[in-house]
């Protein structure tokens, strides 16, 4: 079951919520990854093109209802979770983890190590992947143990 989802009447109510619930503290993955947030993910993440060109320059309404699914996302133990896709490099990235679990609805991150060798997390986007979703439920499977070893060169 999908959770609720969030309404206001402007997209700075949304801002708002998102940095409240998101940039403070960083959010724990089912399997213990801290994902951090920055109030500058809000547009990329909550804004569309209207000319597939890359500004992006429509509030996306869609997106911003399923605000609270990102935390639900990334928390879910039984999410799909597959490998991100470089476009400009044409190539499966082990560091990039796309999770879906509710719809067709993706939560994206960045992976890379702290300093003492776990995994962290980077909020890159979200979108409800319509167009996408047959492509990314054909990626690769998202793995740990191959994530740390791409980042660690080996």
């Amino acid at each position: 079951m999908c959770p609720p989802l969030v309404k206001y009447d402007n997209p700075s109510k949304y801002k708002i919520h998102f940095e409240e619930t998101y940039c403070k503290t960083p959010t724990l993955t089912f399997d213990g990854i801290k994902v951090f947030f920055s109030k500058n993910n809000f547009e990329h993440a909550f804004y569309e093109s209207s000319d597939r060109r890359g500004s992006k320059d429509i509030f996306s309404i869609i997106r911003a209802q399923r605000i609270d699914w990102i935390k639900k996302t990334l928390e879910n133990a039984s999410a799909s979770i597959y490998q991100g896709w470089d476009k400009k490099k044409k190539v499966y990235m082990p560091h990039r983890r796309v999770s879906v679990v509710y719809e067709d609805f993706v939560v994206i991150i960045s992976l890379s190590l702290n300093k003492t060798g776990d995994l962290k997390g980077k909020f890159i986007t979200c979108y409800q992947a319509d167009n996408s979703i047959g492509k990314i439920r054909n990626s690769p499977i998202w793995d740990k143990k191959s994530c740390i070893n791409y980042l660690e060169g080996k």
